[in-house]
């Protein structure tokens, strides 16, 4: 965080690898997410929709939609992809250069590998965690309109109302808040294993894995804080 702010201020971020690491991070993560989104709002209008049927509640499939996906599903979805995929490109990546000795050579040319290598990752990250977000709560709500449609007969104006009324734009930030919270996370965890790592691959491959578990491990728990401080300050209503 300190880089991020020093080299801001002072104009020396390289703003061309983050770019670079942005690209090469959304290449192993964008299509994932879209894959992963569309069984989640599918499942949701899938199990909901039963229950509503049987209770003669079917207008209510839009809120199954708004409180499911876009409340947990997608910023949780999000950071599993972020702990699974991008965790492991990033603790390999770093890893390889650990066990080649080139972190040790970079640091004797009195360069930081936080600063030249970690930073530009960490900026990354959090710029292509809201994409990331909001791609699945598209995919996802839009997979639960045309199951709810198509499946259980319910009307897209009355899905769309009571999604609006159960999932108000605080809903909506507090995912985005949360996704950006995991890539946070997710990239100090790999980025810390990634700098550890020895052993040769063996030590590579302990690193990613190690990564990946305790990033998945972090994100439950940061996800059950967040949202029972939403809870505390922000409690659900109807829009």
């Amino acid at each position: 965080m300190r880089y991020c702010v020093t080299d801001t201020i002072a104009m020396r971020l390289p703003v061309r690898e983050v770019i670079e690491q942005m690209w090469i991070l959304l290449k192993v993560t964008a299509l994932p997410a879209l894959l992963m989104a569309v069984p989640i709002g599918a499942e949701v209008s899938v199990q909901v929709g039963g229950i509503m049927n049987q209770v003669g509640a079917n207008s209510l499939a839009g809120a199954a939609s708004g409180l499911g996906v876009v409340g947990q599903g997608a910023p949780m979805a999000a950071g599993l992809l972020m702990s699974g995929a991008a965790a492991s490109a990033i603790a390999s990546d770093l890893g390889a250069r650990s066990i080649r000795e080139e972190i040790e050579a970079i640091r004797v040319m009195g360069i930081d590998p936080v600063q030249r290598l970690v930073v530009p990752r960490f900026l990354a990250m959090l710029a292509i965690a809201p994409m990331l977000c909001i791609i699945i709560i598209a995919a996802g709500v839009a997979a639960g309109l045309i199951i709810s449609a198509n499946v259980n007969d319910v009307v897209p104006g009355s899905f769309w109302q009571s999604f609006g009324a159960f999932a108000t734009p605080t809903d909506l930030v507090f995912s985005v808040l949360k996704s950006v919270i995991f890539a946070a996370m997710v990239v100090i965890i790999a980025g810390l294993r990634g700098l550890e790592a020895k052993g040769g691959p063996t030590g590579v491959a302990n690193a990613v894995n190690a990564s990946v578990v305790l990033s998945v491990f972090c994100i439950f728990v940061a996800n059950l804080v967040v949202s029972q401080l939403q809870m505390m300050f922000f409690p659900a209503r109807l829009a």
